[in-house]
């Protein structure tokens, strides 16, 4: 099996389209990564697909399919290792050594404990040349919430907040709408089709009552979980967050100390109900964080507000961060923060690198990864 020492000038343009059309199917295959491939012969592609859903052929067999006989003594560019084992389908190495491709280029190891180096080896050891690493960088960007959840044993989180250029979440009265513009707003939206569980708190589910769901201007296929971090039940079965979609996909994040009366009344409703661990009379985000990753929730998006945001931080689940920030300024010592809690003394303070700044209408919007100490990137 070679290094990117053996990769040819071509192998990162075709890597690049394999990129692009495992991009298709962001949002779609959770629990499984987005992946694409692109069979080449003489220069030209013969056979393209991507992982559309899950459960939904590889990538690697929708191109194969597409090539039919013309993938004998093709390349083979996929965005991760192929796979070796049998899930809801078949083992795409065996898809490929039968239809004869001679080449195979890889942009990232996979991290599954079934797969993890195993894919290419089988395909050395069946004479098939190997190539791992073209591309690495963006292909682990586009499976960042796939790979974080495979290497660390449980779901992905990002933090997301929209604030003034002061760092208010809402006015001194706790108006939030709208602090930024609509093109932030459905950018926000696109950041939820993609996630399998939006989280609040229930000061936020109570201030804003917000439907939690996506809105992209068109149908979207998946509905993510709606959670409220609520524990004592609190949330009035009245909430919108619990008719946006299906009932059974508002989840509400109790611990022993919910009334019980009001339990009932969301049980009746239809709400799922997460009976959570308390830490420090409050649901422990952590047995949260277990609970959901149960539930098949791999990529989890918390909107706020500043204590829950705060309890994630601080139990140090969040892995990536998404700032959107307004060009206003509110002021108020009373105003909503997006970080609440006790904070951190400065030398203790959270690091974040992989700084990714860019305008998005009137307002900008700033992307980073949290730095774990001591975790594996």
């Amino acid at each position: 099996m070679n290094t990117d020492a053996a990769l040819r000038p071509e192998d990162f343009r075709w890597m690049g389209r394999a990129l692009e059309l495992a991009g298709r199917g962001a949002g779609m295959t959770s629990p499984n990564p987005v992946v694409g491939a692109v069979l080449v012969v003489a220069g030209r592609a013969v056979g393209e697909g991507f992982h559309a859903r899950a459960g939904a052929a590889h990538a690697e067999a929708e191109a194969l399919g597409q090539a039919g006989a013309a993938a004998r003594g093709a390349t083979l560019y996929v965005t991760l290792e192929p796979c070796t084992h049998t899930g809801r389908t078949a083992p795409c190495v065996d898809a490929i050594t039968t239809a004869g491709v001679k080449r195979v280029v890889v942009a990232i190891s996979d991290p599954n404990p079934r797969v993890s180096g195993g894919g290419a080896a089988a395909l050395s050891r069946a004479g098939v040349d190997v190539m791992v690493g073209c591309r690495e960088r963006e292909a682990t960007a586009l499976n960042r919430v796939f790979l974080i959840a495979a290497r660390r044993g449980r779901p992905h989180a990002t933090l997301k907040w929209a604030a003034t250029l002061d760092g208010a979440t809402a006015d001194a009265r706790r108006a939030s709408r709208w602090i930024t513009g609509p093109e932030a707003r459905t950018e926000g939206h696109r950041m939820r089709s993609r996630a399998d569980a939006v989280v609040v708190g229930i000061e936020t589910a109570l201030a804003d009552d917000p439907g939690l769901d996506v809105r992209l201007g068109y149908p979207w296929p998946r509905e993510p979980f709606r959670v409220v971090v609520d524990s004592r039940a609190r949330l009035p079965v009245s909430a919108r967050l619990i008719g946006a979609g299906k009932p059974a996909r508002a989840l509400v994040a109790i611990t022993d100390a919910a009334d019980p009366e009001r339990l009932e009344n969301l049980e009746t409703r239809g709400v799922t109900v997460l009976r959570c661990k308390s830490h420090e009379g409050r649901v422990d985000v952590s047995d949260l964080v277990s609970r959901l990753g149960a539930l098949d929730v791999g990529g989890i998006l918390v909107e706020g507000g500043g204590t829950l945001a705060w309890a994630f931080l601080e139990a140090g689940l969040v892995d990536r961060v998404v700032a959107f920030t307004a060009p206003k300024l509110l002021g108020g010592a009373s105003a909503a923060r997006a970080l609440e809690g006790t904070g951190l003394r400065l030398p203790e303070a959270i690091r974040l690198e992989g700084i990714c700044v860019r305008p998005i209408g009137t307002d900008w919007m700033m992307e980073a990864d949290v730095v774990h100490q001591g975790a594996e990137a």
